[in-house]
């Protein structure tokens, strides 16, 4: 059963669709806007992978210098970073290029040390979507991301739902879309990762304890194109759920 956490009248609950919007575990029916939304679990670390995707690395060939033969490219996010569905993310003023990423996010369920790839998918405990977006102009070096491109307050979108692994048969069989104000501008499939979940799992578990609750990115297709203040961005995956969310300016953050 897919699951959400969002806050309404002064509490944080979990919560399940509904054909009218979402039902909170007290048995009440709220549309989908009388809610703030948050991350759909208790995020721990959040890992994030830089171009994992074989298009997207081809959609940026003359800008970097790695080829898809090194290791991961692997970075973290604090949890500042995060917000939910239907939530704002701000564009600063003066940026010439910000832009979505539409990642499937795999939450890790029990403790994970030195795993082979074989057993790493029986530490996952399910799956949501993520809208990472990066601001480019501030990118010093393509293979090492730097903290204002990517771990920018409010700029990682995580949600609607929670999905169970037992409910995703296969997690690399997935489509991507992301919608901007309505017209599809990114599409790809997650068979085209080049490190798939379970070899992502294994090289993180080799150097680190991973922990449940503790959220891997896993990287986005080609497509990526910039957005402005007011823009609606939409990133679906198949199966997993529609995240919503909205650019604003400096002015929604008296800035």
């Amino acid at each position: 059963m897919k699951t959400a956490r969002v806050a309404f009248s002064g509490a944080i609950h979990s919560a399940t669709p509904h054909a009218e919007g979402l039902q909170l575990a007290d048995g009440r029916v709220l549309a989908e806007d009388r809610v703030v939304w948050l991350p759909p679990v208790e995020v721990g670390t959040v890992i994030a992978l830089g171009l994992n995707y074989d298009d997207h690395v081809k959609e940026l060939a003359k800008e970097l210098t790695v080829s898809t033969q090194d290791e991961p490219l692997v970075f973290f996010k604090g949890r500042g970073s995060l917000i939910g569905h239907r939530g704002q993310t701000r564009r600063p003023a003066g940026v010439q290029f910000m832009h979505y990423e539409c990642e499937l996010a795999v939450v890790i369920g029990q403790t994970a040390r030195h795993v082979k790839r074989v057993d790493a998918l029986q530490h996952v405990a399910g799956y949501t979507v993520c809208n990472d977006y990066a601001v480019r102009d501030y990118l010093e070096n393509w293979y090492r991301p730097n903290l204002r491109v990517k771990n920018r307050d409010g700029g990682t979108v995580l949600g609607p739902w929670f999905v169970p692994a037992a409910e995703v048969p296969d997690p690399h069989a997935l489509e991507l879309r992301t919608f901007v104000n309505g017209q599809l501008r990114q599409q790809g499939r997650t068979s085209n990762m080049v490190n798939d979940i379970p070899a992502l799992i294994e090289y993180l578990s080799e150097f680190m304890t991973l922990q449940a609750g503790d959220v891997i990115l896993t990287g986005t297709p080609d497509g990526v194109v910039n957005v402005n203040v007011g823009d609606e961005v939409v990133c679906e995956i198949d199966g997993i759920g529609s995240l919503h969310n909205t650019l604003v300016g400096d002015e929604a953050f008296g800035r």
